[in-house]
């Protein structure tokens, strides 16, 4: 595949007003999100909850893109039809997570590197041929005494920068996701100095990786406060910091920023994005977003695991696609 059809791909997933739903949950994941609703985590159940999402009428309005999980990308629908099929015949871009989660990260204790370089370039081949257009790797980051360690910010940016390479050279758009976790009594302060460090030392490894910033996607953290530190930064000021830390590190090739949600609320998250839109500011990419949980929260409720909810559960995930798109305008009220 040619430079160009990543760079159009990566174009399309931040089309205007639109972003990406993140249904890629691991199955320890799903099954937490379904124990909430007191719903067995079988394949089928699987299934049908996200059978539901991806057939909501007027979603595509909204969703330029779905991440799914291995899982999913081969289920087909209880009528037969591929879940793939699905979301292309919606004009949806169907991607793929792609790594093998984080692990401890040897020598460094409270830190993780993500795993899963082994044998990608033929896992890429296949989710390529399965239809996947399309792909995601997430790093994480704590914050707390001493750490990220430098050897921590350094493994995670070098296995991004090679998972992206990879993803490109099997024609497949790669969204890099480094996360800087709200987890711990931080101030925001701390979340801007060390999501810039974190950025610039991807960004760094790209370059060495030769991997093409048009073709690419960044997801990062929004800089915001640790969840347990008393005084919590206001939505002004997160988009403020947010956009400043861009600025700094993030290179104006690359296309898109599909913020994650991270742990915020729904309506943090959409807010935070909106005030960043709603700035005004010339930028050289697109903010949009790649929200998981911010816009699967409403819908699992809503469907509870019952057919006769199916409706109900499609027009609560219409509402927060609708209100994110909306905020990757800075049109949300």
């Amino acid at each position: 595949m040619t430079g160009t059809t990543l760079a159009e791909t990566a174009q399309a997933l931040v089309a205007e007003g639109k972003g990406i739903l993140a249904a890629d949950e691991s199955s320890p994941t799903i099954k937490k999100r379904f124990d909430s609703i007191s719903i067995d985590s079988t394949e089928e159940n699987r299934r049908d909850y996200r059978t539901m999402l991806f057939t909501a009428e007027g979603a595509a309005n909204f969703i330029s893109g779905v991440i799914l999980f291995d899982e999913t990308i081969r289920q087909k629908a209880a009528d037969g039809t591929p879940l793939v099929e699905i979301l292309k015949g919606k004009g949806i871009i169907p991607g793929i997570k792609v790594d093998k989660g984080a692990k401890p990260l040897a020598g460094h204790p409270d830190e993780t590197v993500t795993e899963g370089l082994d044998g990608l370039r033929d896992r890429l081949n296949e989710y390529a041929e399965l239809g996947a257009r399309f792909t995601k790797w997430r790093a994480v980051y704590r914050i707390g005494d001493d750490i990220p360690s430098p050897g921590c910010v350094s493994a995670n940016a070098h296995a991004l920068a090679r998972y992206a390479a990879l993803s490109q050279e099997a024609g497949l758009v790669p969204i890099v996701e480094p996360e800087v976790l709200m987890d711990g009594d931080h101030e925001v302060e701390a979340c801007e100095w060390i999501t810039e460090e974190v950025q610039r030392a991807v960004f760094a490894e790209l370059a060495i990786q030769d991997v093409e910033l048009e073709g690419m996607l960044l997801k990062p953290n929004m800089i915001v406060s640790g969840k347990d530190c008393p005084e919590q930064a206001g939505v002004e000021e997160v988009a403020r910091r947010t956009l400043q830390t861009l600025k700094r590190a993030v290179p104006a090739a690359v296309p898109g920023i599909v913020f994650l949600s991270g742990g915020q609320s729904d309506e943090d998250a959409t807010l935070h994005l909106n005030a960043m839109n709603k700035l005004g500011e010339a930028l050289p990419w697109k903010l949009s977003f790649s929200y998981g949980r911010a816009l699967q929260a409403a819908p699992l409720k809503a469907w509870g695991g019952d057919a006769a909810n199916v409706t109900a559960g499609q027009q609560a995930f219409l509402e927060r696609a609708k209100a994110n798109g909306e905020a990757a305008t800075g049109s949300y009220a």
